[in-house]
């Protein structure tokens, strides 16, 4: 029988955009059932005592800095460290990941939100701007009406309904990835990820 994954993430997070691709790889593999949960880090961080980027310690914003180096030259994965588009709302690609899944299905949800994670940190896009998601629907073989579908009140709901839904499991950061009501925090936990799936 094959397991459910939650995966709750933003789309305009690091560390989301480093384990994306090996995830996908890790949840295929194992035949999950990934269930695709852009959630609100805006609403979720004040709740378990986390700070946004720019209200943390510089030691402990100096020290991202340096991880964030490491990961993206371990896993071969480029990455600016400043890109220009940073800090940005995460909201509208958040909803047009949860319009493309509506439409689509789980695998092009999948696949968006990686071509959504590397406008941000690879290819110096703002990803808060309609006509950049409108871009890359189309570089991705997606349907064009998913954008109008991203601002209905349906998309909004289930936004919302995600982001309590990782409130509710005790998520605090992104990405998480829920296995059997177990919380694994952070794209240097799918080692643990994957062995969880194993039957």
């Amino acid at each position: 029988m094959s397991k459910t994954i939650d995966y709750y993430f933003a789309p305009q997070s690091p560390w989301t955009y480093l384990g994306h691709q090996r995830f996908v790889q890790i949840a295929q593999a194992a035949g999950a059932t990934v269930r695709v949960m852009p959630m609100d880090l805006g609403l979720v961080f004040p709740l378990s005592g986390g700070l946004p980027l720019g209200k943390r310690a510089p030691q402990r914003q100096a020290y991202r800095l340096v991880e964030l180096a490491r990961f993206s030259k371990a896993m071969h994965l480029p990455l600016n460290l400043h890109p220009q588009f940073f800090p940005v709302a995460g909201d509208p690609a958040a909803k047009l990941i949860i319009a493309v899944n509506m439409h689509h299905g789980t695998e092009a949800a999948l696949r968006i939100t990686g071509a959504v994670l590397g406008a941000v940190w690879h290819q110096e896009r703002d990803i808060a701007d309609a006509v950049t998601l409108a871009a890359l629907l189309s570089e991705h073989q997606l349907d064009a009406a998913c954008l109008t579908l991203s601002n209905t009140p349906e998309v909004q709901s289930r936004y919302d309904s995600f982001t309590q839904s990782a409130i509710n499991a005790q998520v605090f950061g992104a990405p998480s990835y829920v296995v059997n009501g177990e919380v694994f925090w952070g794209q240097d936990r799918l080692d643990f990820v994957a062995e969880a799936l194993k039957p």
